[in-house]
């Protein structure tokens, strides 16, 4: 206001000393064009603020500064949740959207002697994987679950797991993927699609059992070693796994799809 006040005097000083006759409407018309002058003036010297929520006020430049930041990333914890991108998921692990029927899908891999050769570490000669996916008929979710066989190159036997799976973003934010876990603290893996045709296993270590024997004394773990990490596997015939499912009912409706 004190700067207002002063170009106003300072604009009357000059009109009145003007040499030349002026009219009242031209001397009002001067006298606005100081004042406005004026203003802007003082404007310009004030410090600029932006209101802020409950009357509080920042700075211009800080709230630029805010609105220059990133958004925040996603949470990978509700991008797994998504059901646009779960489902988008699921059809491209089963090739159909899983229905009211369970569904199945098989993949597998035996390595052949010379890529044990290239990877004299890897103690896994062969590996299948049956995912499964069943809606709930209470909540009308659909809930999955997986069965894992293993056969060593250097001990005899066939050895499986199972356990119940969950979408998930990796930790970067990247695919999406399967957690899988086996019931008391007994590990897990998790399955990502390499591509249509093939999936990614990751494994730290998983508890496994010997010809179907989920107990203390056949159990033993599949540790993750320099070869033994990450394990690509192949789409395979559902009969491909079946030596996975003991219940007879079950196998018949699987081998049914």
């Amino acid at each position: 206001m004190n700067a207002l006040a002063a170009s106003r005097d300072k604009s009357e000083a000059i009109v009145a000393t003007a040499g030349a006759p002026m009219s009242d409407k031209f001397r009002q018309t001067l006298m606005n064009l100081a004042l406005a002058c004026a203003a802007s003036l003082a404007l310009l010297s004030a410090p600029s603020f932006a209101a802020q929520d409950g009357g509080a006020s920042v700075p211009a430049a800080e709230v630029k500064a805010d609105e220059a930041k990133p958004a925040a990333p996603p949470n990978p914890e509700e991008i797994g949740k998504d059901p646009v991108l779960t489902g988008a998921f699921d059809k491209r692990m089963f090739m159909v959207a899983p229905a009211k029927d369970k569904n199945y899908t098989c993949f597998v891999r035996r390595y052949d002697p010379d890529h044990l050769k290239r990877h004299p570490l890897q103690k896994v000669s062969a590996m299948k994987l049956l995912v499964s996916a069943e809606k709930d008929e209470e909540t009308k979710n659909l809930s999955y679950s997986f069965r894992l066989g293993v056969q060593y190159r250097h001990r005899k036997g066939a050895f499986d797991s199972s356990g119940s799976c969950n979408h998930f973003i990796a930790d970067d934010g990247g695919d999406m993927r399967y957690g899988c876990g086996v019931d008391c603290d007994g590990g897990g893996l998790s399955v990502a699609m390499k591509n249509d045709q093939s999936v990614l296993i990751r494994l730290e270590r998983i508890r496994i059992w010997q010809n179907n024997k989920p107990d203390d004394e056949a159990g033993t773990e599949l540790v993750a070693g320099a070869d033994d990490k990450i394990f690509r596997l192949d789409r395979a015939s559902i009969e491909e796994c079946a030596s996975l499912v003991t219940d007879r009912k079950e196998l018949a409706a699987m081998r049914s799809k």
